[in-house]
């Protein structure tokens, strides 16, 4: 009973082009084919991975380059200063390999038989010190190696530890922690020599150390455990202690920070070694790092992640610039806005020792409510490190803008966000018509979708009632916009008696619902 003055389709829905996800260049790497991560070391713009008979090799950002098979038992890792060549337990072959860290060739092999399930890795200058034992039972000890021999053998150091025991050495100390007990010996010893000569045990049951990690400085002076105790190794008492305890621990090649995985759980975490303050913490989402995967390059701090999934996977979590100094980013937006009006939001960049960051650029992302996001290009800081930009939200909701600043070689990056809570645009609804009509004789209307400063969505779909002498409202049909928002529809009254047409439209989540009415006073048939 209706006639439409237009056919035209319903305007397809708004699309939003998506972005790659702001991010602070922090990689996650899938370790896929690998179930079981026992090391990581880094050097040399390398970085290796070992567990599961393998070593998987990525570059400094953590992109996967190559592969080393055929390792049974890949644990221990221990790099050269000059990143040239690597040591690698091999617990399954009762060897430990070195590696030319540029052909990934295995340039020798060591026999370390009977010294069962060589473990954990530490090197200091000619010599490799190996803590072998093949868990939950007393056969684990540690035994040296002089790698200037053409065939180095084994020189034992101490035997019938529970479990292949920590090692670590610089600066003519070797310490050894016990591992797997509810209450662990650190012990340390002088290597300066050509026998190693303990200097004494701290007794694990009369200071409660459970070790699941250990670092030295690279003077030998000092040791720090996974409670985040430090011990002088000389004196063998505790001089320094930082915040909270951890699962493993990794002292920066040029001795000034600390990092540390798990004190408060999925998270690495930075300290400065002289003052014993934490300058960084970030965390990862449902992974838990792995203990004894913890690692510097550089600035950065690589950890292997286990996830807390069904899956189990690994990834391979590179915090970039975790020892940098860190900078600050503020952004101010307005707390509500119109869906296809600019709101402008306006921010700084800080730097920590106050000085003027000068031209940089930054990375700012629109993140819909879908989850959607696009880049908002040419956003730069001035000389002083404000920064403003504009931008019109395409729809309503929540749309929040993240803004990210990569950091420098002095400076760690730095991100932040703000979220406009954002009411869909006004819209009206105008209809016009005969005020007067007569039973069985057709009536014309006409009207007008209307956004303001807006232009309508072409095709958008109208529903037309009507209610006859105060009555309910009974469907006419719909109607389908024009281009520039104009609609029109006929319709025949039944009866007499006082109309009143009603044209509804619900809106989108760009624009607001609408309605518009018409009354029209209907005699009956003369």
């Amino acid at each position: 009973m209706i006639a439409l003055s237009s056919a035209l389709a319903i305007a397809a829905g708004l699309t939003v082009a998506v972005a790659p996800a702001v991010s602070a260049a922090d990689s996650m790497t899938y370790l896929d084919g690998m179930t079981k991560a026992r090391d990581v070391a880094a050097g040399g713009g390398q970085v290796f991975v070992s567990g599961d008979d393998q070593i998987i090799v990525t570059d400094s950002r953590g992109t996967i380059t190559d592969t080393i098979t055929d390792l049974p038992g890949a644990s221990g890792l221990a790099m050269t200063p000059d990143s040239t060549r690597m040591f690698v337990a091999l617990s399954g072959a009762q060897q430990v390999i070195e590696l030319d860290t540029d052909s990934l060739t295995v340039i020798r092999r060591i026999d370390v038989a009977p010294h069962p399930c060589p473990s954990n890795l530490a090197l200091s200058g000619d010599r490799l010190w190996v803590g072998y034992g093949c868990g939950n039972t007393f056969n684990g000890g540690v035994f040296g190696l002089d790698l200037s021999a053409a065939a180095p053998e084994p020189a034992p150091v101490v035997g019938n530890i529970y479990n292949a025991p920590l090692v670590d050495a610089a600066g003519g100390t070797l310490v050894v922690g016990e591992t797997g007990l509810s209450a662990c010996d650190l012990m340390v010893y002088d290597v300066s020599g050509t026998t190693a000569v303990q200097r004494g045990i701290v007794n694990g049951f009369e200071h409660s150390l459970v070790m699941y990690d250990l670092a030295i400085t690279s003077d030998g002076s000092m040791v720090i455990l996974n409670n985040l105790d430090g011990w002088d190794t000389t004196s063998l008492t505790k001089t320094l202690s930082f915040e909270g305890g951890a699962g493993s621990v990794a002292i920066s090649p040029d001795g000034a920070h600390l990092a540390a995985t798990g004190t408060t759980g999925n998270d690495i975490t930075t300290y400065d070694m002289g003052t014993t303050t934490r300058t960084y913490r970030v965390f990862a989402s449902y992974a838990s790092p792995v203990i004894g995967t913890l690692a510097f390059s550089g600035t950065d701090v690589f950890t292997v992640l286990e996830e807390t999934t069904s899956q189990r996977r690994l990834r391979l979590w590179r915090a970039e610039g975790a020892a940098l100094p860190g900078s600050t980013l503020k952004l101010t937006a307005p707390s509500t806005g119109t869906a296809l009006v600019p709101v402008t939001a306006t921010g700084t960049l800080t730097l920590p020792d106050g000085s003027a960051p000068g031209p940089q650029p930054l990375v700012v992302a629109r993140k819909l409510p879908d989850g959607t996001s696009t880049t908002i290009p040419g956003v730069t800081t001035s000389a002083d490190g404000a920064f403003t930009f504009t931008d019109a939200p395409p729809i309503s909701g929540a749309v929040t803008y993240e803004v990210l600043w990569d950091g420098n070689a002095d400076f760690r990056w730095s991100r932040t966000s703000a979220t406009v809570t954002v009411a869909r645009h006004p819209s009206t609804i105008t209809l016009s018509g005969p005020t007067t009509g007569v039973v069985g004789k057709q009536l014309s209307f006409s009207g007008g979708l209307d956004a303001g400063d807006q232009t309508p969505p072409s095709g958008a779909l109208l529903v037309v009632y009507r209610a006859v002498s105060g009555g309910n409202l009974q469907l006419v049909g719909t109607v389908n916009t024009n281009s520039d928002g104009s609609f029109g529809f006929v319709d025949t009254p039944t009866v007499g008696g006082e109309h009143m047409y009603e044209v509804r439209w619900d809106g989108t989540n760009v624009f607001m619902y609408t309605r518009g009415t018409h009354n029209v006073t209907v005699r009956g048939r003369p």
